[in-house]
């Protein structure tokens, strides 16, 4: 089996091909520029607007994993997605196609562009006829990595990040990702289906800043932090358009539409993800922020 990883370079993506290189499978991950840092990978150039480039990844592969990216332009995206799915139309031996669209889904259409291009593509890779699985998770633990969120936590206790404290979610971690893709890679019999995935449980901002006060062994509240700061941190990672577009979903999230939205995960998978704590101490605070002020000393 040969698994083809699109956005191997990436966060997500990286996750991804790291986990299938560990369990001994073949992983060619298509890059943009230049070989990524993931050992065992068989890098290759390509992008999503190309479509050469993408029958070419797609020869002799079994298996893809696929990570839409931080584009909500709806015309850029939906040639992305006609490429993909020409491209993987290309592989004859294509068994089974993992789509991350790296969001959960509202029940009902929105204005939001986050949530509605991703609905899009995958509308239209399920309909391709090819053998995919949609993963939709909820949002990613490393986000409170970020420089707009860890240096407050580590420096002053302060857990902001814009989403209503009483708001159940479901934070999924990377690696937890990649257990999902993995696993969701080895079920050819949920071809044609989509799957809420997520973190062990659901918490609301007050029981997520309680579980960093247990681990850190310091003080640690929640506070809804508001959009239009957070953007502007977005802006300065991602670019204005595509922090605009983010915000956008983070406004939405605080009205009644999100209620449920991110709970726990389809059991359908059978992953066990890490336990929220054990998460928060594998990661490397102190280097979050002025060591010199750290919350951990």
């Amino acid at each position: 089996m040969s698994h083809l990883v699109i956005g191997a370079r990436g966060a997500q993506g990286g996750a991804v091909a790291r986990r299938l290189t560990a369990d001994g499978h073949r992983v060619r991950g298509l890059t943009r520029r230049g070989a990524g840092s993931v050992p065992g990978v068989e890098w290759v150039s390509g992008d999503l607007a190309d479509a050469d480039s993408l029958r070419a990844a797609f020869k002799d592969v079994t298996h893809a994993s696929v990570t839409l990216p931080l584009v909500y332009d709806d015309a850029l995206l939906d040639r992305y997605t006609r490429n993909l799915i020409e491209g993987a139309s290309s592989a004859a031996d294509l068994r089974l196609l993992v789509l991350n669209i790296t969001t959960r889904l509202p029940a009902v259409p929105t204005s939001v562009a986050p949530f509605e291009t991703r609905r899009e593509a995958a509308e239209a890779v399920l309909a391709s006829g090819l053998p995919t699985v949609v993963l939709r998770p909820p949002l990613y633990l490393e986000n409170l990595c970020g420089p707009w969120v860890a240096p407050a936590l580590v420096r002053d206790g302060v857990l902001g990040y814009p989403v209503p404290e009483d708001l159940p979610i479901a934070w999924l971690g990377h690696d937890d990702l990649a257990a999902f893709t993995a696993a969701a890679l080895a079920r050819p019999d949920l071809a044609g289906t989509a799957i809420d995935v997520g973190g062990a449980e659901a918490v609301t901002g007050p029981v997520l800043a309680a579980a960093f006060t247990e681990v850190l062994g310091r003080p640690v509240r929640f506070a809804s932090r508001p959009v239009d700061a957070f953007e502007a941190g977005l802006a300065e990672a991602f670019g204005p358009e595509a922090a605009a577009a983010i915000a956008g979903s983070y406004r939405w999230m605080a009205g009644p539409g999100a209620a449920g939205l991110y709970a726990a995960a389809d059991p359908v998978l059978d992953v066990r993800p890490t336990p929220l704590r054990a998460w928060i101490a594998g990661r490397p605070w102190r280097d979050l922020a002025d060591p010199g002020r750290s919350l951990e000393g």
